[in-house]
């Protein structure tokens, strides 16, 4: 048992003329921990910030504006491409669904809407990317020579974060905040949205053969879709986004690496696909019953080495034997995971203090990696699965 995914939100508003609506929302939850943080004595866990924003709304024009820590443009709508109509599945823990768009960043984001129908956001985010290997590399490393070199590249990809930001962790190079355009349109037959995605990695690195510092800069990104969509009636939805690409590991709750250092220290988006669909009923107005399918795989971006090795993403020469071993040693790296989550929500008591809900969840997740060998030459696809119920109550005071 667990307060962890407690949750304490504030919305505040102003409307300082008929045409103008000023908002600022802080919402925390205790998902974060401290080093020291246990469950033996007392759930201390640490408040974390999961949004923190404020916006500007001019209706006359249409403008909408946004700056703070708030999700990701990317993510899938409900309706328009406001704040809080995110369409994020109604389960106990988002980060169980592959597939849908995870990422909660600081952002400054401008849109403008005609009629409440159309809609068109551009939103600049704050850049991190996670960097592969398949071996261990820390940041100031000597790659492993590539097939024909005798001597490997020296590449640094991530600094630690110094006094501002946590010293423990290491934050990457990233020379430009990532860019999302978005256009979104509501009709009768449901909300719909495309949108693309821009980004730009960079390492610094010493080549064979040379003393000098040489900077590398290579661009990630793709293109996305999503829509929320009534099946014949307003009491069931389906909702559905996909996103395509290269270096968009970040955007996933898998976490798949964007990147990962070529021969010559260059950082090499990993290709990638992930989706989710989800089907949303509401048989009562007290009872919503909902099913998501979720989904992520990666391709390859690997170099051979000169000891015969391969190194990168998605290599298929890798020692696996130890994944089959209980407590064993397994390095494989992930290609696939897929989901199935299906449950419900019960507001059994509603009134002027309030509801409270509860939930009960059933979670499978599937987990695939790249092929490896068992250290004797044959062959091994290794695999695990989980499954999870999960019984939620929560007490919403204004709600």
């Amino acid at each position: 048992m667990s307060a962890q995914l407690s949750r304490m939100s504030v919305l505040m508003e102003a409307n300082p003329s008929k045409d103008v609506r000023l908002q600022a929302y802080v919402e925390s939850d205790f998902g974060g921990s401290a080093g020291t943080t246990n469950s033996v004595q007392i759930s201390g866990y640490t408040p974390r910030l999961r949004q923190g924003y404020f916006t500007f709304t001019q209706k006359d024009w249409g403008l909408h504006i946004l700056m703070g820590q708030a999700w990701s443009l990317a993510t899938n709508y409900a309706k328009g491409i406001l704040p809080r109509q995110e369409q994020l599945p109604a389960v106990t823990d988002n980060n169980q669904i592959p597939g849908i768009t995870f990422t909660r960043v600081p952002q400054i984001r401008i849109g403008k809407d005609w009629h409440q129908k159309y809609w068109l956001g551009l939103s600049v985010e704050d850049p991190q990317a996670t960097v592969a290997f398949s071996s261990a590399l820390s940041s100031g490393g000597t790659l492993p020579a590539a097939y024909g070199e005798k001597v490997g590249a020296r590449v640094y990809y991530a600094n630690s974060g110094g006094v501002l930001l946590n010293p423990s962790a290491q934050y990457t190079y990233n020379p430009a905040p990532d860019i999302i355009l978005k256009g979104a349109v509501d009709t009768s037959l449901g909300h719909y949205e495309v949108f693309g995605l821009a980004r730009w990695f960079r390492s610094l690195a010493v080549e064979p053969g040379m003393t000098t510092t040489r900077k590398h800069t290579t661009f990630g990104g793709g293109v996305g879709g999503g829509m929320t969509v009534p099946l014949g009636t307003k009491k069931l939805q389906m909702a559905g986004n996909v996103t395509a690409g290269e270096g968009i590991g970040r955007y996933g709750p898998s976490l798949i690496p964007d990147t990962t250092p070529n021969a010559r220290g260059a950082l090499s988006p990993v290709p990638e696909l992930m989706g989710s669909l989800g089907l949303i009923g509401h048989p009562t107005p007290s009872v919503l019953l909902y099913t998501y399918g979720g989904i992520e795989t990666a391709g390859r971006k690997r170099y051979m080495g000169a000891d015969g090795a391969q190194y990168g993403y998605g290599v298929n020469d890798l020692n696996l034997g130890g994944c089959d071993v209980e407590f064993g040693t397994c390095n494989a790296q992930t290609r696939t995971l897929a989901s199935l989550t299906a449950g419900g929500w019960w507001h059994f008591v509603e009134g002027r203090y309030g509801s409270v809900m509860g939930g009960l969840q059933y979670t499978y997740i599937r987990k695939f990696a790249f092929r490896g060998n068992d250290g004797n030459g044959n062959s091994v696809y290794p695999t695990t699965s989980g499954n999870t119920v999960y019984v939620t109550f929560r007490y919403l005071p204004f709600q």
